[in-house]
Protein backbone atom coordinates (compact mmCIF):
# COMPACT_ATOMS: atom_id res chain seq x y z
CA UNK A 1 0.00 0.00 0.00
CA UNK A 2 1.43 3.38 -0.99
CA UNK A 3 2.36 5.83 1.76
CA UNK A 4 1.05 9.32 1.04
CA UNK A 5 1.49 12.67 2.67
CA UNK A 6 -1.33 15.17 2.75
CA UNK A 7 -1.43 17.09 -0.53
CA UNK A 8 -3.29 20.04 1.01
CA UNK A 9 -0.45 22.35 1.99
CA UNK A 10 -0.71 24.64 5.02
CA UNK A 11 -0.68 28.35 4.18
CA UNK A 12 2.67 30.02 3.62
CA UNK A 13 2.93 32.62 6.39
CA UNK A 14 5.60 34.81 7.93
CA UNK A 15 5.62 32.51 10.96
CA UNK A 16 6.22 29.47 8.77
CA UNK A 17 9.17 31.17 7.07
CA UNK A 18 10.70 32.04 10.44
CA UNK A 19 10.16 28.52 11.80
CA UNK A 20 12.22 27.15 8.93
CA UNK A 21 14.87 29.87 8.79
CA UNK A 22 15.66 30.62 12.45
CA UNK A 23 17.10 27.19 13.36
CA UNK A 24 19.32 27.29 10.25
CA UNK A 25 20.72 30.70 11.23
CA UNK A 26 21.42 29.44 14.77
CA UNK A 27 22.93 26.23 13.40
CA UNK A 28 25.24 28.18 11.11
CA UNK A 29 26.34 30.34 14.02
CA UNK A 30 27.83 27.29 15.75
CA UNK A 31 30.21 26.54 12.86
CA UNK A 32 32.78 29.32 13.43
CA UNK A 33 32.53 28.81 17.19
CA UNK A 34 33.62 25.19 16.77
CA UNK A 35 36.65 26.23 14.74
CA UNK A 36 37.55 28.86 17.32
CA UNK A 37 37.38 26.42 20.25
CA UNK A 38 39.27 23.66 18.44
CA UNK A 39 41.99 26.13 17.45
CA UNK A 40 42.22 27.26 21.05
CA UNK A 41 42.50 23.67 22.33
CA UNK A 42 45.33 22.80 19.94
CA UNK A 43 46.93 26.19 20.56
CA UNK A 44 47.17 25.35 24.27
CA UNK A 45 49.78 22.75 23.38
CA UNK A 46 52.17 25.66 22.92
CA UNK A 47 53.59 24.49 19.59
CA UNK A 48 53.10 25.83 16.08
CA UNK A 49 53.34 22.49 14.24
CA UNK A 50 50.20 20.83 15.70
CA UNK A 51 48.16 23.96 15.04
CA UNK A 52 49.34 24.12 11.44
CA UNK A 53 48.77 20.40 10.93
CA UNK A 54 45.17 20.49 12.17
CA UNK A 55 44.46 23.60 10.11
CA UNK A 56 45.95 22.04 6.99
CA UNK A 57 44.14 18.74 7.48
CA UNK A 58 40.81 20.43 8.15
CA UNK A 59 41.11 22.55 4.99
CA UNK A 60 41.96 19.50 2.88
CA UNK A 61 38.92 17.58 4.10
CA UNK A 62 36.59 20.57 3.92
CA UNK A 63 37.60 21.11 0.28
CA UNK A 64 37.00 17.45 -0.60
CA UNK A 65 33.70 17.22 1.26
CA UNK A 66 32.48 20.50 -0.21
CA UNK A 67 32.34 18.85 -3.63
CA UNK A 68 29.47 16.70 -2.32
CA UNK A 69 27.41 19.68 -1.20
CA UNK A 70 25.15 18.91 -4.16
CA UNK A 71 23.68 16.07 -2.07
CA UNK A 72 22.26 18.61 0.38
CA UNK A 73 20.74 20.86 -2.27
CA UNK A 74 19.58 18.15 -4.64
CA UNK A 75 17.98 16.11 -1.86
CA UNK A 76 16.23 19.18 -0.48
CA UNK A 77 14.61 20.12 -3.80
CA UNK A 78 13.60 16.60 -4.81
CA UNK A 79 12.17 15.65 -1.39
CA UNK A 80 10.26 18.93 -1.10
CA UNK A 81 8.62 18.22 -4.45
CA UNK A 82 7.77 14.66 -3.43
CA UNK A 83 6.25 16.02 -0.24
CA UNK A 84 4.22 18.58 -2.14
CA UNK A 85 2.95 15.84 -4.45
CA UNK A 86 1.94 13.70 -1.48
CA UNK A 87 4.36 10.90 -2.38
CA UNK A 88 5.82 9.76 0.94
CA UNK A 89 7.35 6.66 -0.62
CA UNK A 90 9.39 8.74 -3.06
CA UNK A 91 10.51 11.12 -0.29
CA UNK A 92 11.95 8.12 1.55
CA UNK A 93 13.41 6.61 -1.61
CA UNK A 94 15.21 9.87 -2.46
CA UNK A 95 16.84 9.85 0.96
CA UNK A 96 17.83 6.20 0.48
CA UNK A 97 19.43 6.98 -2.90
CA UNK A 98 21.30 9.96 -1.49
CA UNK A 99 22.55 7.91 1.47
CA UNK A 100 23.81 5.23 -0.91
CA UNK A 101 25.78 7.89 -2.79
CA UNK A 102 27.08 9.44 0.43
CA UNK A 103 28.14 6.19 2.05
CA UNK A 104 29.59 4.84 -1.19
CA UNK A 105 31.67 7.96 -1.84
CA UNK A 106 32.80 8.09 1.78
CA UNK A 107 34.00 4.50 1.88
CA UNK A 108 35.76 5.04 -1.46
CA UNK A 109 37.76 7.80 0.24
CA UNK A 110 38.57 5.43 3.11
CA UNK A 111 39.78 2.71 0.73
CA UNK A 112 41.84 5.17 -1.31
CA UNK A 113 43.09 7.17 1.65
CA UNK A 114 46.82 6.59 1.08
CA UNK A 115 47.04 8.07 -2.43
CA UNK A 116 44.48 10.76 -1.63
CA UNK A 117 46.34 11.99 1.46
CA UNK A 118 49.65 11.86 -0.41
CA UNK A 119 48.18 13.91 -3.27
CA UNK A 120 46.65 16.46 -0.90
CA UNK A 121 49.91 17.00 0.96
CA UNK A 122 51.79 17.26 -2.32
CA UNK A 123 49.50 20.09 -3.43
CA UNK A 124 49.84 21.86 -0.06
CA UNK A 125 53.44 21.17 1.00
CA UNK A 126 54.59 22.03 4.51
CA UNK A 127 57.52 21.31 6.79
CA UNK A 128 58.33 17.69 7.51
CA UNK A 129 56.97 18.01 11.05
CA UNK A 130 53.70 19.62 10.02
CA UNK A 131 53.27 17.16 7.15
CA UNK A 132 53.79 14.19 9.44
CA UNK A 133 51.25 15.48 11.95
CA UNK A 134 48.79 16.36 9.19
CA UNK A 135 49.11 12.85 7.79
CA UNK A 136 48.33 11.41 11.24
CA UNK A 137 45.34 13.75 11.57
CA UNK A 138 43.98 12.87 8.13
CA UNK A 139 44.47 9.13 8.61
CA UNK A 140 42.01 9.31 11.54
CA UNK A 141 39.58 11.90 10.16
CA UNK A 142 39.20 10.13 6.78
CA UNK A 143 37.21 7.38 8.51
CA UNK A 144 34.48 9.95 9.07
CA UNK A 145 34.05 10.56 5.33
CA UNK A 146 31.00 8.26 4.92
CA UNK A 147 29.25 9.96 7.83
CA UNK A 148 30.09 13.51 6.81
CA UNK A 149 29.05 13.13 3.18
CA UNK A 150 25.87 11.26 4.17
CA UNK A 151 24.98 14.10 6.52
CA UNK A 152 24.48 16.32 3.48
CA UNK A 153 21.63 14.03 2.42
CA UNK A 154 20.15 13.93 5.92
CA UNK A 155 20.28 17.72 6.20
CA UNK A 156 18.61 18.14 2.81
CA UNK A 157 15.79 15.79 3.80
CA UNK A 158 15.18 17.59 7.09
CA UNK A 159 15.10 20.99 5.38
CA UNK A 160 12.63 19.74 2.78
CA UNK A 161 10.40 18.39 5.53
CA UNK A 162 10.63 21.77 7.34
CA UNK A 163 12.31 20.08 10.31
CA UNK A 164 15.13 22.56 10.61
CA UNK A 165 15.08 22.35 14.40
CA UNK A 166 16.40 18.85 13.79
CA UNK A 167 19.26 20.34 11.76
CA UNK A 168 20.03 22.67 14.68
CA UNK A 169 19.89 19.80 17.18
CA UNK A 170 22.18 17.68 15.00
CA UNK A 171 24.71 20.50 14.54
CA UNK A 172 24.65 21.44 18.23
CA UNK A 173 25.14 17.82 19.29
CA UNK A 174 28.07 17.24 16.95
CA UNK A 175 29.81 20.48 17.87
CA UNK A 176 29.26 20.15 21.62
CA UNK A 177 30.51 16.56 21.61
CA UNK A 178 33.46 17.53 19.44
CA UNK A 179 34.47 20.36 21.78
CA UNK A 180 34.08 18.25 24.94
CA UNK A 181 36.03 15.33 23.53
CA UNK A 182 38.73 17.63 22.14
CA UNK A 183 39.36 19.17 25.54
CA UNK A 184 39.47 15.75 27.20
CA UNK A 185 41.50 13.87 24.60
CA UNK A 186 43.93 16.67 23.68
CA UNK A 187 44.47 18.43 26.99
CA UNK A 188 43.33 15.79 29.48
CA UNK A 189 44.87 12.66 27.99
CA UNK A 190 47.59 14.40 25.99
CA UNK A 191 46.73 12.69 22.69
CA UNK A 192 47.53 15.82 20.69
CA UNK A 193 46.59 15.96 17.01
CA UNK A 194 45.30 12.37 17.01
CA UNK A 195 42.97 13.26 19.90
CA UNK A 196 41.55 16.24 18.00
CA UNK A 197 40.95 14.05 14.96
CA UNK A 198 39.28 11.31 17.02
CA UNK A 199 37.01 13.85 18.71
CA UNK A 200 35.79 15.09 15.33
CA UNK A 201 35.43 11.54 14.00
CA UNK A 202 33.21 10.52 16.92
CA UNK A 203 31.17 13.69 16.49
CA UNK A 204 30.63 12.98 12.79
CA UNK A 205 29.41 9.41 13.24
CA UNK A 206 27.25 10.23 16.25
CA UNK A 207 25.79 13.13 14.25
CA UNK A 208 24.85 10.77 11.45
CA UNK A 209 23.26 8.42 13.96
CA UNK A 210 21.19 11.25 15.40
CA UNK A 211 20.32 12.47 11.91
CA UNK A 212 19.06 9.06 10.83
CA UNK A 213 16.94 8.89 13.96
CA UNK A 214 15.49 12.31 13.14
CA UNK A 215 14.72 11.01 9.64
CA UNK A 216 13.07 7.85 10.95
CA UNK A 217 9.76 8.91 9.39
CA UNK A 218 11.29 8.20 5.98
CA UNK A 219 11.93 4.59 6.94
CA UNK A 220 8.53 3.65 8.34
CA UNK A 221 6.54 0.91 6.67
CA UNK A 222 9.48 -0.57 4.81
CA UNK A 223 8.26 0.75 1.46
CA UNK A 224 11.36 2.91 1.07
CA UNK A 225 13.34 -0.36 0.79
CA UNK A 226 11.52 -1.19 -2.43
CA UNK A 227 14.50 -1.94 -4.68
CA UNK A 228 12.50 -1.38 -7.84
CA UNK A 229 11.66 2.16 -6.71
CA UNK A 230 15.04 3.07 -5.25
CA UNK A 231 16.95 1.84 -8.30
CA UNK A 232 14.40 3.08 -10.83
CA UNK A 233 16.48 4.20 -13.81
CA UNK A 234 14.39 7.27 -14.63
CA UNK A 235 14.41 8.57 -11.07
CA UNK A 236 18.13 7.90 -10.67
CA UNK A 237 18.71 9.69 -13.97
CA UNK A 238 16.81 12.75 -12.77
CA UNK A 239 18.71 12.77 -9.49
CA UNK A 240 22.01 12.52 -11.36
CA UNK A 241 21.11 15.41 -13.68
CA UNK A 242 20.01 17.62 -10.80
CA UNK A 243 23.08 16.89 -8.71
CA UNK A 244 25.44 17.11 -11.68
CA UNK A 245 24.17 20.58 -12.62
CA UNK A 246 24.48 21.77 -9.00
CA UNK A 247 28.02 20.43 -8.74
CA UNK A 248 29.14 22.21 -11.92
CA UNK A 249 27.55 25.46 -10.76
CA UNK A 250 29.11 25.16 -7.29
CA UNK A 251 32.59 24.38 -8.61
CA UNK A 252 32.47 27.48 -10.83
CA UNK A 253 31.21 29.61 -7.94
CA UNK A 254 33.93 28.35 -5.61
CA UNK A 255 36.48 29.01 -8.33
CA UNK A 256 35.26 32.61 -8.50
CA UNK A 257 35.96 33.16 -4.81
CA UNK A 258 39.29 31.36 -5.04
CA UNK A 259 40.32 33.65 -7.91
CA UNK A 260 39.37 36.64 -5.77
CA UNK A 261 41.68 35.47 -2.98
CA UNK A 262 44.57 34.65 -5.29
CA UNK A 263 44.35 37.95 -7.17
CA UNK A 264 44.23 39.83 -3.87
CA UNK A 265 47.56 38.30 -2.91
CA UNK A 266 49.22 40.39 -5.65
CA UNK A 267 48.67 43.54 -3.60
CA UNK A 268 50.86 42.45 -0.71
CA UNK A 269 50.54 40.78 2.68
CA UNK A 270 48.65 43.62 4.35
CA UNK A 271 45.98 43.70 1.65
CA UNK A 272 45.72 39.94 1.62
CA UNK A 273 45.23 39.88 5.39
CA UNK A 274 42.70 42.74 5.26
CA UNK A 275 40.71 40.96 2.57
CA UNK A 276 40.70 37.81 4.69
CA UNK A 277 39.30 39.80 7.61
CA UNK A 278 36.61 41.33 5.41
CA UNK A 279 35.70 37.91 3.98
CA UNK A 280 34.44 37.06 7.47
CA UNK A 281 31.71 39.65 6.94
CA UNK A 282 30.65 37.77 3.81
CA UNK A 283 30.56 34.52 5.78
CA UNK A 284 28.30 36.15 8.35
CA UNK A 285 26.08 37.32 5.50
CA UNK A 286 25.90 33.80 4.07
CA UNK A 287 25.10 32.28 7.48
CA UNK A 288 22.24 34.76 7.99
CA UNK A 289 20.72 34.58 4.50
CA UNK A 290 21.02 30.79 4.19
CA UNK A 291 18.09 30.34 6.53
CA UNK A 292 15.68 32.19 4.26
CA UNK A 293 17.15 30.63 1.12
CA UNK A 294 16.54 27.19 2.67
CA UNK A 295 12.98 28.22 3.50
CA UNK A 296 12.53 29.07 -0.18
CA UNK A 297 13.92 25.65 -1.16
CA UNK A 298 11.45 23.78 1.04
CA UNK A 299 8.36 25.82 0.25
CA UNK A 300 8.98 26.35 -3.46
CA UNK A 301 9.72 22.63 -3.81
CA UNK A 302 6.43 21.77 -2.16
CA UNK A 303 4.64 24.26 -4.39
CA UNK A 304 6.10 22.63 -7.50
CA UNK A 305 5.20 19.17 -6.21
CA UNK A 306 1.65 20.32 -5.50
CA UNK A 307 1.51 22.20 -8.84
CA UNK A 308 0.41 25.35 -7.00
CA UNK A 309 1.41 28.59 -8.71
CA UNK A 310 -0.14 30.62 -5.89
CA UNK A 311 1.99 28.84 -3.29
CA UNK A 312 5.08 29.22 -5.45
CA UNK A 313 4.66 32.98 -5.76
CA UNK A 314 3.86 33.50 -2.09
CA UNK A 315 6.77 31.31 -0.96
CA UNK A 316 9.23 33.13 -3.21
CA UNK A 317 7.90 36.53 -2.14
CA UNK A 318 7.79 36.00 1.64
CA UNK A 319 11.16 34.24 1.83
CA UNK A 320 12.71 37.01 -0.27
CA UNK A 321 11.04 39.68 1.85
CA UNK A 322 12.61 38.30 5.02
CA UNK A 323 15.92 37.78 3.26
CA UNK A 324 15.90 41.39 2.05
CA UNK A 325 15.05 42.72 5.50
CA UNK A 326 17.90 40.68 6.98
CA UNK A 327 20.28 42.03 4.34
CA UNK A 328 19.39 45.59 5.29
CA UNK A 329 19.97 44.85 8.97
CA UNK A 330 23.34 43.31 8.15
CA UNK A 331 24.31 46.30 5.98
CA UNK A 332 23.56 48.78 8.75
CA UNK A 333 25.22 46.56 11.35
CA UNK A 334 28.39 46.21 9.30
CA UNK A 335 28.59 49.96 8.70
CA UNK A 336 28.07 50.83 12.38
CA UNK A 337 29.89 47.96 14.10
CA UNK A 338 32.34 47.11 11.32
CA UNK A 339 35.35 48.90 12.82
CA UNK A 340 34.86 47.13 16.15
CA UNK A 341 34.51 43.76 14.40
CA UNK A 342 37.71 44.42 12.45
CA UNK A 343 39.55 45.27 15.68
CA UNK A 344 38.27 42.03 17.20
CA UNK A 345 39.52 39.97 14.28
CA UNK A 346 43.00 41.48 14.03
CA UNK A 347 45.38 43.48 16.22
CA UNK A 348 47.80 44.46 13.44
CA UNK A 349 47.49 48.28 12.94
CA UNK A 350 48.17 48.29 9.21
CA UNK A 351 45.67 45.49 8.55
CA UNK A 352 43.07 47.28 10.66
CA UNK A 353 43.54 50.52 8.73
CA UNK A 354 43.39 48.77 5.35
CA UNK A 355 40.26 46.81 6.25
CA UNK A 356 38.52 49.98 7.43
CA UNK A 357 39.30 51.59 4.10
CA UNK A 358 37.37 48.90 2.26
CA UNK A 359 34.60 48.44 4.85
CA UNK A 360 32.08 50.22 2.63
CA UNK A 361 31.98 47.19 0.35
CA UNK A 362 30.80 45.10 3.31
CA UNK A 363 27.92 47.49 3.91
CA UNK A 364 26.62 47.08 0.36
CA UNK A 365 27.49 43.39 -0.13
CA UNK A 366 24.42 42.00 1.71
CA UNK A 367 22.10 44.30 -0.25
CA UNK A 368 23.65 43.43 -3.60
CA UNK A 369 23.98 39.73 -2.75
CA UNK A 370 20.60 38.89 -1.21
CA UNK A 371 18.85 38.43 -4.56
CA UNK A 372 21.23 35.72 -5.76
CA UNK A 373 20.93 33.91 -2.41
CA UNK A 374 17.15 33.88 -2.60
CA UNK A 375 17.02 32.96 -6.28
CA UNK A 376 19.38 30.06 -5.60
CA UNK A 377 16.90 28.78 -3.01
CA UNK A 378 13.96 29.20 -5.40
CA UNK A 379 15.69 27.43 -8.29
CA UNK A 380 16.93 24.58 -6.05
CA UNK A 381 13.42 24.05 -4.71
CA UNK A 382 12.07 24.00 -8.24
CA UNK A 383 15.01 21.74 -9.29
CA UNK A 384 15.63 24.09 -12.23
CA UNK A 385 19.29 23.21 -11.90
CA UNK A 386 20.14 23.32 -15.59
CA UNK A 387 19.13 26.99 -15.57
CA UNK A 388 21.28 27.54 -12.47
CA UNK A 389 24.25 25.97 -14.22
CA UNK A 390 23.73 28.00 -17.38
CA UNK A 391 23.22 31.20 -15.41
CA UNK A 392 26.51 30.60 -13.61
CA UNK A 393 28.29 30.06 -16.92
CA UNK A 394 26.79 33.29 -18.27
CA UNK A 395 27.82 35.13 -15.12
CA UNK A 396 31.42 34.16 -15.76
CA UNK A 397 31.32 36.09 -19.04
CA UNK A 398 30.94 39.27 -16.98
CA UNK A 399 32.92 38.31 -13.89
CA UNK A 400 36.15 37.15 -15.53
CA UNK A 401 36.79 40.45 -17.36
CA UNK A 402 35.76 42.39 -14.26
CA UNK A 403 38.04 40.49 -11.87
CA UNK A 404 40.97 40.83 -14.29
CA UNK A 405 40.56 44.43 -15.47
CA UNK A 406 39.06 46.33 -12.52
CA UNK A 407 41.96 45.54 -10.15
CA UNK A 408 44.40 46.75 -12.81
CA UNK A 409 42.63 50.11 -12.89
CA UNK A 410 41.56 50.54 -9.27
CA UNK A 411 43.69 48.15 -7.21
CA UNK A 412 41.98 46.33 -4.34
CA UNK A 413 38.94 48.59 -4.64
CA UNK A 414 38.51 47.20 -8.14
CA UNK A 415 38.85 43.66 -6.82
CA UNK A 416 35.97 44.19 -4.41
CA UNK A 417 33.97 45.89 -7.16
CA UNK A 418 34.45 42.77 -9.30
CA UNK A 419 33.02 40.62 -6.51
CA UNK A 420 29.95 42.87 -6.40
CA UNK A 421 29.66 42.34 -10.17
CA UNK A 422 29.54 38.61 -9.46
CA UNK A 423 26.64 39.08 -7.03
CA UNK A 424 24.65 41.40 -9.29
CA UNK A 425 25.11 39.44 -12.52
CA UNK A 426 24.27 36.13 -10.79
CA UNK A 427 21.01 37.68 -9.60
CA UNK A 428 20.28 39.21 -13.01
CA UNK A 429 20.85 35.98 -14.95
CA UNK A 430 18.73 33.94 -12.55
CA UNK A 431 16.07 36.64 -12.35
CA UNK A 432 15.77 36.65 -16.14
CA UNK A 433 15.06 32.92 -16.04
CA UNK A 434 12.59 33.04 -13.12
CA UNK A 435 9.47 33.39 -15.35
CA UNK A 436 10.25 29.93 -16.71
CA UNK A 437 9.76 28.54 -13.20
CA UNK A 438 6.26 29.98 -13.06
CA UNK A 439 5.47 28.91 -16.63
CA UNK A 440 6.39 25.37 -15.66
CA UNK A 441 3.42 25.38 -13.26
CA UNK A 442 1.06 27.60 -15.20
CA UNK A 443 1.42 25.34 -18.23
Amino acid sequence: MEQHLATAQPPVTHARIIRIAAPIVLSNATVPLLGLVNTGVIGRLGQAAPLGAVGLGAVVLATVYWIFGFLRMGTSGLVAQARGAGDGNEAGAILARALIVGLGAGFAFVILQRPLIAAALAVAPASAEVEGLARAYLSVRIWGAPATISLYAVTGWLIAMERTRGVLAMQFWMNALNVGLSVWLVLGLGWGVAGAALATLIGEWSGLGLGLWLCRGAFRGGLWRDRARIFDVARIGRMARVNGDIMIRSVILQGSFTAFVFLGARFGDVTLAANQVLMQFLEITAYALDGFAFAAEALVGQAVGAASLVMLRRSAWLASLWGGASALVLAVGFWVAGPAIIDLLTTEPNVRAAARGWLGWMAIAPVLGVACFMLDGIFIGATRTREMRNAMLATMLAYVPAVVLLPLAFGNQGLWAALMVLFVVRAATLGRLYPAVERGLAG
